[in-house]
């Protein structure tokens, strides 16, 4: 009997937070503002990335180009 009487309760807590739970998230939600519009959508950042990467290697290809050049190794 105390096993159908502990069944019971946990089957009422059940039902009840199934209830609550998400009315009360609901209500949260709707309390809150919505988020302002991003001021980038990133792009614009990934273009800056992409500069910086472009530069850095025609600085290497400058720099490395001579040394390659009086090697008395031929590579190319």
């Amino acid at each position: 009997m105390a096993a159908r009487t502990s069944l019971g309760v946990v089957a009422v807590a059940v039902f009840v937070v199934g209830i609550v739970m998400p009315a009360a998230a609901a209500a949260a939600a709707a309390a809150q503002a919505p988020a302002p519009a991003p001021a980038s959508d990133g792009t614009s950042i990934d273009q800056g990335i992409a500069y910086v990467l472009m530069l850095v290697a025609l600085v290497l290809t400058y720099l490395i180009h001579p040394l390659d050049a009086s090697s008395p190794y031929k590579l190319f």
